[in-house]
């Protein structure tokens, strides 16, 4: 899946997204597809599930609004995480 059309689908924006069988830009290195195998508001709760499975080469990246691949920097991607 282009990431563009992952990042427009509801069900994915603004969320932490770990994609699988990526490709990558030749120039900036960043993720332009790939498949995409499980998501979370929880970057914590996500890279748990992806270690505990099968899939230990997965890219995580987050999926903003914008398009891009980097959470807002006045967030902290942890504060949904339990101690």
């Amino acid at each position: 899946m282009n990431w563009n059309d992952i990042c427009q689908n509801e069900a994915y924006a603004g969320r932490w997204v770990a994609l699988d069988a990526c490709r990558y830009d030749a120039g900036s290195g960043r993720a332009t597809e790939g498949a995409v195998v499980d998501v979370d508001d929880d970057l914590v709760e996500l890279m748990n599930r992806i270690r505990e499975s099968d899939r230990h080469g997965c890219e995580i990246l987050f999926c903003a609004l914008d398009g891009g691949q980097e959470p807002p920097s006045d967030e902290d991607p942890f504060r949904n995480t339990s101690h």
